[in-house]
């Protein structure tokens, strides 16, 4: 190679290597800022291909992927001055790169960290407004509702979105949890007693309603049977008078029949009578009409 040709190929690697630097790419997974000898330039550069001036602009990427972060062995006191053991996550993302980088300076432990004591602060304001018997028996999305909130608006100073906050687990210390649950049994013990004395003197109240109006419905229908068997006899008694009074002597007779039959039908009764009686008067006379 002759000394003419060498400043032309010194001069075409300057200028690739000026035009590799004056790019920069973004993965899809990545949002990229620039600066200028430590100041912000650019912001929030979204995948692709991007420009920047060579040997002075310095690019810095962050994952714009969700962080998941978890926070264990948290100790919070309730409104009875009753300590809680929290074990809860939380989930962000970037959302805003030049408040993230200035805050935690790109770096996501410290941002982690800041965010942390963010939604311990809302925690604890949620803990201290309950008693341990309504933190227990609470829903835990009505528990992390209001803290979530509280913690949503705290973090946007961060740059950062708070995507989701869940409680894993509450327990209670160790010198603490007997005493705890012997009141909570007792109370829910106190509890169960008052439901089960109200369910029997309901109880006693539906079968006492249900007994007098048992009574009052017999009583009716006692009344009513009465009245229909009082009407009916009448009639029968109309029926038979009518009947009867068309043949008075046949009637007698068979009444006499009647008579013979429910008196002497009956095997071992002896009945002393005097045979001139009134009662033997159609067997004495068997030919009278």
């Amino acid at each position: 190679m002759n000394s003419r040709a060498m400043p032309i190929v010194i001069g075409v690697l300057v200028l690739a290597v000026l035009a590799l630097g004056s790019l920069f790419q973004v993965r899809e997974t990545q949002v990229a800022m620039r600066t200028q000898f430590g100041e912000i330039r650019g912001m929030q550069y979204g995948p692709g291909l991007h420009l920047k001036w060579p040997l002075v602009d310095q690019v810095v990427k962050f994952e714009q992927r969700v962080v998941t972060q978890n926070y264990q062995g948290e100790t919070f006191l309730t409104s009875e001055n009753k300590g809680l053991i929290v074990d809860f996550y939380v989930k962000w993302r970037i959302k805003d790169v030049g408040h993230y980088y200035r805050t935690s300076g790109g770096i996501e432990e410290i941002a982690g960290s800041r965010l942390g004591e963010i939604v311990k602060d809302g925690i604890k304001s949620v803990v201290a407004k309950r008693t341990l018997q309504e933190i227990v028996v609470a829903e835990r999305a009505a528990f992390t509702g209001d803290m979530f909130g509280r913690a949503s608006e705290s973090v946007k100073e961060l740059g950062i979105e708070l995507v989701d906050v869940r409680v894993n687990r509450i327990d209670l210390p160790d010198e603490v949890s007997g005493s705890v649950y012997q009141r909570m049994q007792e109370s829910f013990r106190a509890l169960g007693n008052r439901l089960r004395a109200e369910g029997s003197a309901e109880a006693e109240r539906i079968r006492a309603e249900a007994d007098r109006e048992r009574t009052e419905l017999l009583a009716r229908t006692q009344r009513d049977a009465q009245l229909l068997r009082g009407e009916g006899d009448v009639l029968a008694g109309r029926i038979y008078s009518s009947a009867y009074g068309k043949s008075p002597e046949f009637y007698g007779f068979y009444r006499s029949l009647q008579a013979y039959r429910n008196a002497l039908g009956r095997e071992g009764d002896v009945m002393v009578v005097q045979p001139e009686g009134e009662f033997f008067k159609y067997l004495n006379s068997p030919g009278r009409r």
